[in-house]
């Protein structure tokens, strides 16, 4: 029909130009556009109206049946066991609680969303399977708050990516899936693993590498050597960076060759990893050239270390990672100082400075005001090394008068040093910290004990709690240890909290209406205790016998 109009055609322009008539009369108003409905003996505009209504049914009437779109794929199923029943209701209520406030409120009642990642780890941990009917709430709840993504994501399990390639507001969930949400090969199917590698997404690539990274970390490594020369830079950086997961000596000949990468951010995060393999020979040369700056001092009356910081950052230190030029405000011989210091293997130093532990050294005296810099590399290589005998010198006592290790110098340090610690060991050192300091300091300390508090950290915490109450202290001041008291003290401490309700007789110089903020608060941590044990019974398989910790 090339080139010829046809009756159909005709009515539906006339239907288009009519309906466009109507709309534009009912814009403007039938008093300054009167039509032709305009002698049908009612008044213009319900005339209007009557005119409206026939001609949307004529263009209803009149439209052409689309090709019907292809259906959906089935959800996939989800082989894990369902939820109890009690805590399919639980799970309800938390995902209702989105709206709630934060830890800082007043009142009495729990903040339900902050219960939910700890919810969650729970459910994960059983190995449990979300209702179906939950999944809509349980993506909206995930795609406002990115730290419950990944539990989130777990739990929501195979169907949440089916739902998230029908609804683009989902569509973080398949980003956040390893691939996209695509299945990856078995890693046995070399043809397919060699394909995928080849021709896959940047994401699918980048989820294939950490999947092999776990299980045959040397064919990953023989893929990203087979393209690494044509990868770009930035994926290059993302590449590298996947080796991070299980480490070894046989990723050093890989990594030594990306020193000579022309990328300054590839060759920085292959001479990280390469400083985490103490055996690795950049270390070695990195001792090296750190014990040409430290040595041991015995000209005075008591042995003391003494520094001299290099006077150039040459080729072969820059090859190494060493950046040359220093941030604003810093020296460049302190800068350089600080990387050697950092890369080098900390077992360098027994054997450097007269044959002493590393408790032992940190106690020795540093010459010529270096202390601080010395010590604050030697922290960052504490934690970078995974070293817990340097990190418990560094950190010292934590009764320590000065709030703080020698070589710890802010909290974040203090924190980071910790976290190479055995649970229980930074629980008692938090707790002793608190003993002696307070809680003014202690937040970031408490962010990385393990959940649910040891008992002698969960009784440091309620213990100053109270003695602020008593103290007449800002009571607003401490609402973010409460949210954490919430979250991560262990329930059966909230037959000991119940001592704590009643509202006290407020001190003169006490905060006006303190009193009772701390009753409502500690109200508020005792109902949330409860809850969370009344979560994990709830979650507990039928028959079986937990303890109420959460």
């Amino acid at each position: 029909m090339n080139g010829t109009t046809t009756p159909t055609d005709v009515d539906t322009r006339a239907q288009a130009s009519s309906w466009e008539d109507l709309v534009t009369t009912a814009l403007l108003g039938t008093d300054r556009r009167p039509g032709a409905y305009a002698g049908s003996g009612r008044e213009a505009p319900l005339a209007l109206l009557d005119e409206a209504a026939v001609a949307a049914v004529r263009r209803r009437a009149g439209l052409r049946p689309a090709r019907a779109a292809r259906r959906p794929d089935p959800a996939p199923e989800d082989p894990r066991p369902a939820l109890p029943p009690a805590a399919a209701r639980r799970l309800t209520t938390l995902l209702a609680d989105r709206s709630g406030g934060g830890s800082g409120r007043r009142g009495s009642s729990p903040d339900l969303m902050e219960l939910l990642p700890q919810w969650l780890a729970a459910a994960n941990a059983h190995g449990y399977a979300p209702p179906p009917q939950t999944l809509p709430a349980l993506l909206d709840a995930a795609r406002g708050r990115t730290d419950l993504r990944p539990a989130a994501l777990a739990f929501a399990g195979p169907r949440a990516l089916w739902l998230a390639r029908l609804n683009t507001d989902w569509r973080f969930a398949l980003r956040a899936a390893p691939g996209g949400g695509a299945t990856l090969p078995d890693p046995e199917d070399t043809e397919a693993v060699g394909r995928l590698w080849q021709e896959g997404l940047f994401a699918e690539r980048v989820a294939l590498l950490g999947a092999l990274r776990a299980g045959t970390p040397a064919l990953a490594r023989e893929l990203l050597a087979s393209t690494w020369p044509t990868e770009r830079a930035e994926d290059r950086l993302m590449f590298l960076d996947s080796l991070r997961a299980g480490l070894s000596a046989a990723d050093e000949p890989f990594l030594e060759q990306a020193l000579g990468d022309r990328s300054r951010n590839v060759r920085a995060t292959a001479a990280e990893l390469l400083s985490a393999l103490p055996a690795s020979a950049l270390a070695a040369r990195m001792a090296v050239r750190a014990a040409a700056c430290v040595a041991l001092d015995r000209t005075g009356n008591s042995p003391a270390i003494a520094v001299e910081a290099p006077l150039e950052c040459d080729s072969g230190m820059e090859r190494d990672g060493v950046v040359p030029t220093p941030p604003a405000g810093r020296g460049e011989r302190s800068w350089w100082l600080g990387q050697l210091v950092e890369a080098a293997p900390l077992g360098t130093w027994p054997g450097r400075l007269g044959g002493r532990t590393a408790a032992e050294i940190v106690a020795l005296p540093v010459t010529d005001g270096w202390q601080g810099e010395l010590h604050a590399a030697w922290c960052r290589a504490a934690v970078r090394q995974r070293d817990a005998e340097w990190s418990r010198a560094l950190l010292g006592s934590p009764s320590a008068p000065e709030a703080g290790g020698p070589g710890a110098v802010s909290l974040a340090e203090r924190a980071k040093l910790l976290a190479t610690l055995e649970p229980a060991e930074r629980a008692a050192w938090v707790a002793g910290f608190i003993a002696t300091h307070g809680l003014s300091e202690a937040f970031q300390l408490l962010g990385v004990c393990a959940v649910p508090w040891a008992a002698p950290l969960g009784r440091a915490v309620v213990d100053a709690l109270d003695i602020a109450r008593d103290a007449g202290s800002y009571p607003w001041s401490f609402s973010g240890v409460m949210g954490l008291a919430e979250r991560c003290l262990d329930p059966a401490e909230a037959t000991r909290l119940e001592a704590l309700l009643a509202i006290p007789d407020e001190r003169e110089d006490a905060a006006p209406g303190a009193g009772g903020y701390w009753a409502e608060a500690f109200q508020r941590l005792v109902t949330t205790l409860r809850l969370r044990a009344e979560m994990v019974q709830e979650l507990a398989p039928v028959g079986a016998h937990h303890p109420s910790r959460a």
